[in-house]
């Protein structure tokens, strides 16, 4: 579990592609690794990957991951260079405070940031959802005014959301802007994209009931009905 609030910026100096996925190897990331085991898990862009070899010291303090086709194809880690700078996010410790939201790392989809515009000293930033295929369904419906959605793991509040068109917008306040990468990516570029785990949790629920699933959140929704039934008059 994460919170969606990046502690560091690694930079990217080594990739390998082969067959079954890609390793990667981001350097300058010592002030993340002062407590790293073998096997621990850090949120590189959003996505939750696991530390295979680590160096404290080595160039800036270095980690190696590897990536599964299905990370690659879910998220744009495969597109990144060396010399590229990522997001990085230690797993949450219970004994901290949890200052953004419920962040899984799993990422659902990748969008394409469309425009981005100065507003003062904080930076609009539009982005585009892809189209929907019967593999992957819209995600629209987890996205609303003033809800969660982590961007290249970051927890940022969703400002304005365009069913339509499919895309919604976030703003960066200077500070925000100094701590990711986001506000280097130029138009046209990919973003990894998480959405709200609250809102599938609830959508599941709530199809489960009205799909005669019983239990007693059916039978809240039966009683509302009702309700309103009755008071148009239509049953007594």
């Amino acid at each position: 579990m994460f919170t969606g609030l990046i502690e560091h910026l690694g930079t990217v100096t080594d990739i390998v592609h082969d067959a079954g996925g890609c390793t990667l190897v981001i350097a300058d990331s010592a002030p993340i690794l002062g407590d790293c085991h073998v096997g621990d898990s850090i949120a590189v862009n959003g996505a939750c990957l696991t530390v295979t070899e680590f160096d404290k010291q080595e160039k800036g303090g270095w980690f190696k991951v590897w990536l599964a086709n299905e990370t690659l194809d879910r998220t744009d880690l495969g597109e990144r260079k060396v010399g590229d700078q990522v997001n990085l996010e230690r797993a949450m410790g219970a004994h901290v405070r949890f200052g953004g939201h419920f962040v899984q790392a799993h990422v659902d989809t990748t969008a394409t940031i469309v425009d981005k515009k100065p507003d003062g000293d904080s930076l609009r930033i539009l982005f585009q959802l892809p189209e929907p295929t019967p593999e992957r369904p819209s995600l629209l419906q987890y996205l609303i005014p003033k809800g969660y959605v982590a961007i290249d793991g970051t927890s940022l509040t969703i400002t304005s959301v365009d069913d339509a068109n499919r895309t919604f917008g976030v703003m960066l306040i200077t500070h925000t802007q100094e701590k990711i990468t986001l506000p280097k990516k130029p138009i046209g570029s990919k973003v990894n994209i998480e959405v709200d785990m609250v809102g599938k949790f609830v959508e599941k629920s709530v199809q489960a009931a009205l799909s005669g699933g019983g239990g007693p959140l059916r039978s809240l929704v039966e009683k509302v009905v009702e309700d309103v039934l009755v008071k148009k008059g239509l049953v007594q």
